[in-house]
């Protein structure tokens, strides 16, 4: 089984940028669609950006703009880089595939992003 771990969650102020990563452990395939979510205390896990197989992607309407995903399949990673952070995007942010979902894969441990003053 692919496991994906998270990094590059932190605390930031208002205004400032974060590049979270998710590693592989083992291949991922191309054709795999792959996605960030977030999930805040007391709120369902959303997501946040997803990138398809041909590459195309698609953002939450909240963070269009200011959130890029991008995908790596030869070293088996998956980023989102996040500019101009918001309090409201505060949240773990977990990466995932369809596909795993599909096959009742686990999340990850997810890594923390806090954003205040």
């Amino acid at each position: 089984q692919v496991q994906l771990v998270e990094s590059g969650g932190g605390w930031v102020q208002p205004g400032g940028s974060l590049r979270l990563s998710c590693a592989a452990s083992g291949r991922i395939p191309s054709t795999w669609t792959l996605a960030w979510y977030r999930q805040a205390p007391g709120d369902q896990r959303e997501v946040v950006a997803g990138i398809n197989s041909d590459g195309r992607t698609k953002y939450k309407d909240s963070v269009q703009g200011r959130f890029t995903i991008s995908r790596d399949d030869a070293s088996g990673t998956l980023s989102l880089q996040m500019n101009n952070l918001k309090p409201e995007d505060t949240a773990a942010y977990y990466c995932n595939a369809v596909e795993l979902i599909m096959r009742g894969g686990d999340w990850g441990q997810g890594t923390q992003v806090t954003v205040s003053s």
